[in-house]
């Protein structure tokens, strides 16, 4: 399995965080994307002992991961059953508690989240909210919405397109919260209620805002921009905006992108995000 072949902006992305040691412990590995693959990869950005260019694919630990034998490498799938039976989800559930023998992280891959029924997601829960800190978890799926709400709000979704279709992040609030200024943003937050905008598009828009401004972040503290649309958002931001207004901002859309996982209204969502800049700027 290819491990350092992939540049994409999601890779890009995730070496980025694996470099910061900024990994969200929960992902969600959706869309038409070669999925399988984009677990090999997350798993070995996870446990890759390179100082830099995590993954770097040479170290015994990516070649392990690409290899399938690392051991705190774990695919959870049943070839014999429609849908993984509980008992194999409680087992998960006592060896999620036995630290890694070889790695750093203790990572537990779902390549196929159809087999995952509510039980399962429910029983699921406790250990993707409160396992330990060396626990992480990775959900293969096509559709994000398969997984239950309240799996999703723990998880960072990483959309996977088809190789030569990927869209680049959309930097309409990125230019407006660069602004610094209030109307501008509550025009375009009343604009989106107004046309009746998706709940999905919504959160995709929050998600490419807030991978832009957690970037941004980094930047302040002197991390170079990365050279792409997602390193463009986040230098703007960097330049326009204060530590604690950019801190703020950061905070603020990754909880409203979470919250887009719920049966929430996207004019509540807008409304809240409005008020939430007010008090930022």
């Amino acid at each position: 399995m290819p491990i350092t072949a992939e540049n994409s902006t999601w890779a890009q992305r995730i070496r980025s965080l694996a470099q910061h040691r900024a990994l969200p412990h929960a992902l969600i590995l959706s869309g038409p994307g070669d999925r399988t693959a984009a677990a090999h990869f997350v798993a070995a950005a996870m446990e890759c002992s390179s100082p830099e260019g995590r993954p770097c694919g040479v170290c015994q630990q990516c070649r392990k991961v690409r290899e399938d034998i690392h051991p705190d490498v774990l695919w959870i799938r049943d070839t014999e059953h429609k849908e993984l039976q509980v008992e194999a989800i409680r087992a998960l559930r006592r060896e999620i508690y036995i630290r890694p023998n070889d790695g750093e992280r203790k990572v537990i891959i779902f390549p196929d989240c159809t087999q995952l029924n509510e039980r399962d997601q429910n029983v699921l829960l406790k250990i993707v909210e409160e396992g330990p800190p060396y626990a992480a978890f990775l959900f293969c799926t096509e559709l994000a919405d398969r997984l239950l709400p309240t799996i999703r709000s723990r998880c960072v979704e990483v959309k996977l397109p088809r190789q030569g279709e990927e869209a680049e992040p959309d930097l309409t609030l990125c230019r407006l919260f660069a602004t610094g200024r209030l109307l501008p943003v509550i025009e375009a937050l009343v604009a989106m209620e107004n046309r009746k905008m998706k709940r999905e598009s919504l959160r995709q828009l929050l998600q490419d805002t807030w991978r832009c401004s957690a970037e941004a972040l980094l930047v302040q503290r002197g991390k170079p921009a990365v050279q792409d649309t997602l390193g463009e958002g986040a230098a703007l931001l960097a330049r326009s905006l204060s530590s604690r207004q950019l801190q703020r901002l950061t905070d603020f859309l990754e909880h409203y992108t979470a919250e887009c996982n719920y049966n929430v209204g996207v004019g509540h969502i807008l409304g809240a995000i409005a008020a939430e800049w007010e008090k930022t700027v």
